[in-house]
Formats: structure tokens, sequence, C-alpha cells
């Protein structure tokens, strides 16, 4: 499959974009959640995501973007409003060390795969999960031995092991050295965009060149998200706030 460019127009996408609800992978609709103490999390938040691609999100701290990952996941409910899945979510944390729990690469992947198929089935696809990451040599390489980018490459494959269909990104290369971030970026445009199935991938982000690497950014305040735009589109408008202009 002849890889996808990186966007203007967001590999040929027009804005602003208008999805289908109907045939999207994501939706939330009038999505509203308030903590115990009172404070809104998120403020009637309509988001879609037409299809498979990678998407990614800017905000700041407290701007709701952790508890809207939380809802997406089904770790918590909406208090209002109601959110529709394609496939199967899954989270990628920031740091990797809060989900890699067992001892080596394989065993770890094991962990997380669904009950059902056998032993080898499992094996096999703990094997190929290796083999997309980029992580084929270390199998039975002790997790505490590894790279800050392998790590986060391993809790990917960890996510995909449970037949996620789409990743939910939490600043993913947040912790990682410029080499290990670009390695990491990579690996999940190539998952979006030129592996036979295509995933979805919504990336929270504070690193506005990651955005050129967008299909749509939106940028989330207050508990609201934003139409979609080009990412280098909201790239400029962000840098152009910061600087004054």
């Amino acid at each position: 499959m002849r890889r996808r460019r990186p966007p203007e127009a967001a590999n040929g996408r027009d804005f602003p974009l208008i999805p289908d609800p109907a045939t999207a992978e994501l939706v939330l609709d009038q999505v509203s959640y308030r903590w115990p103490g009172g404070q809104l999390a998120l403020d009637s938040c309509n988001l879609t995501i037409p299809g498979p691609g990678l998407w990614m999100l800017v905000g700041s701290n407290g701007s709701g973007k952790s508890t809207l990952f939380r809802l997406i996941a089904g770790l918590q409910q909406p208090q209002d409003g109601r959110i529709m899945r394609r496939r199967h979510a899954a989270l990628v944390f920031q740091n990797p060390d809060h989900q890699l729990l067992l001892p080596s690469c394989g065993s770890d992947l094991l962990l997380g795969m669904r009950t059902g198929a056998s032993v080898s089935d499992q094996r096999r696809r703990a094997a190929s999960l290796l083999r997309l990451m980029g992580l084929s040599e270390l199998e039975t390489r002790p997790i505490h031995t590894l790279s800050g980018g392998q790590k986060q490459r391993l809790a990917i494959a960890g996510a995909l092991a449970s037949d996620a269909g789409l990743l939910l990104l939490d600043e993913p290369t947040a912790l990682l050295d410029p080499e290990s971030q670009r390695t990491v970026l990579t690996t999940v445009e190539h998952l979006c965009r030129s592996s036979p199935e295509p995933l979805t991938a919504l990336w929270i982000t504070h690193r506005l060149e990651e955005l050129d690497h967008c299909d749509a950014a939106a940028r989330m305040d207050a508990g609201r998200i934003g139409p979609w735009t080009s990412g280098q589109e909201l790239r400029r408008r962000l840098q152009g706030g910061r600087s004054g202009r």
C-alpha cells in the first residue's frame, strides 16, 4: 500500500471537516462529566473521527483531555450524552512503565491478549506484534533493560494485543529523547496509514511539531473540543498566539 503524504490539507481532506456519524470510527455526542467535587471536566463535548488515521488533540493541563480518554476507553461513563465506538479502544500512557507489568517483552504481550486462542496462536500473535513494532529480537529481553522508546513501542504492541482498533495515546512521546520521539511517531503513522488494516489513533500532544504528521487536529479547551483543521494550520495558529501576533 502506498504511503499517504503528510497533510497540508490532511491527506486530501477538506476543511472544515464534516464527518458522517453513521460510518464514523468514534462519535461523542454532547458528552459531559463533572467530578464529585463539582468541577466540570467535559462540557457538552462533541467529537467525530470519520475513519482510520492519525488524529491529534492539543490542550493545556486541566482542559479535560485525560478525562476524555478515560470515558472513550470505558473506564468511566459520561453523565450526559453518549459515546459510540466502532472498534475496541485501548489506552497508551505517557509513561510506559505504568502499563508494562511482566518481566519480559513476550510475556507482557501474552498477558494483554483476550482469552480463547490457543497458547501457540497467542505466541505467534506476540511474535508478529513484536516484528510490527521493530522489536522482534527482544522477545525474551527483560523489560527493565529496554530504552524509553522501546518500552513505548512495546506498550503500543500491548494495546494491539487486546485487539484494539482505536488507540488512545496520551502524550506518548513526552518522556522520550528526540530520536525515540520520531521512532514512536513513525510507527504509529505506519499503523494508521500503511498497514493492511489501518488503525485509528487519537493522540494527545503538547509538541506542536507533531501536528505536521496528523490527518487532522483540534484544540481542546475548558472541556470542549474545537473543529478539526489541518495540523499545520493549528500549529501556525497556536505558535502565532504564543508569539503575540
